[in-house]
């Protein structure tokens, strides 16, 4: 169960700043790189359109469903689902990176990054994600209502879009310069925001998003404490009262960079083009497409959180060199 699952109920308490005595910032709101922006996953104009740059979705390394759910395969692929891993993989790596400066900074020598690299490793990733998705995900007529949109034009240019924006969003100066357009066109009021916010909320992205976030930092906090990062075993009300009390700012940081990433992602689609969109999200293909897609994130997501808190916990205890 998740903890947004409606398992839990929301808590309050004190926060962990006395297991950090010297003021450790491993306790600060770790905000994943999960922000998935499902269905289909963002794009760009910074620099460059869409139409200028095409991108050639290609078969997953390690693809089981390939073989055995040939048609799902091809439908991810045509939506570049594996090229958007591909990409979540190296976030992953980076988002590391920033991990041991925090936590435990020179200490990772050679080993921590060995081990991050099994742990976002694509074919790894890939592995989990399409394990997690079940027989009987999609009917065999909602896929092909789903293939029809994107493998059309307007579906491919989607999905270019939002691959190349996935791509250039992780150079923090284009992150940067996205917030700022997102901040322009907010004050402006421009009326694309509006249809965001109807793609948004047809499926539920801020929510779902932020329930990702929050599930993934609780699994990396039960990674920490059972690699024995402390020095005594957490309650676990304490650890669901510091990851609530990381709700606001997830939610804070995950809007921004929802809209920012979408004003990117779909600068080059006309308001009908954008408008086709929202459609295919409001059929129950779409609907079912959503849920299947973050159901299976989150279970990707939530293992290798796990996994990193346990790796990061052998340095922070010492035990690794």
């Amino acid at each position: 169960m998740g903890l947004l699952d409606g398992g839990f109920p929301t808590p309050g308490g004190p926060c962990w700043d006395w297991h950090c005595p010297e003021g450790d910032p491993m306790l600060r709101a770790l905000i994943l790189p999960i922000a998935l922006a499902l269905p289909g996953l963002p794009a760009s104009g910074l620099a460059e359109t869409t139409a200028e740059i095409p991108v050639e979705t290609h078969a997953a390394p390690g693809s089981i469903m390939a073989v055995e759910r040939p048609a799902l395969h091809a439908l991810f692929q045509a939506m570049g689902l594996y090229d958007v891993i591909e990409i979540m993989s190296i976030e992953g790596v980076d988002y590391a990176d920033e991990l041991e400066t925090d936590m435990f900074p020179g200490q990772g020598g050679a080993a921590w990054p060995a081990m991050v690299g099994q742990i976002y490793g694509v074919e790894r990733l890939i592995t989990d994600f399409e394990a997690a998705i079940p027989a009987d995900a999609l009917t065999d007529g909602e896929m092909a209502d789903l293939a029809d949109f994107f493998t059309s034009e307007t579906g491919q240019r989607v999905v270019a879009g939002e691959v190349i924006a996935r791509r250039e969003i992780m150079d923090p100066v284009v992150e940067e310069a996205a917030n700022i357009i997102y901040a322009e066109e907010l004050e402006a009021q421009n009326p694309r925001l509006r249809l965001l916010e109807t793609f948004n909320d047809a499926n539920a992205l801020l929510d779902l998003n932020v329930a990702g976030a929050m599930n993934s930092n609780y699994a990396f906090y039960r990674g920490l404490v059972d690699g024995g990062a402390f020095d005594v075993q957490l309650p676990e009300e304490l650890m669901l009262a510091e990851i609530w009390g990381q709700e606001p700012e997830i939610r804070a940081e995950t809007m921004v960079w929802l809209y920012s990433y979408q004003l990117m992602a779909y600068d080059e689609l006309s308001d009908d083009e954008m408008q086709a969109y929202i459609d295919l999200s409001e059929t129950p293909a779409g609907q079912a497409l959503n849920r299947v897609l973050f159901a299976a994130f989150d279970v990707m997501f939530e293992a290798v959180s796990y996994e990193l808190g346990a790796a990061a916990a052998l340095f922070v205890a010492g035990e690794e060199t």
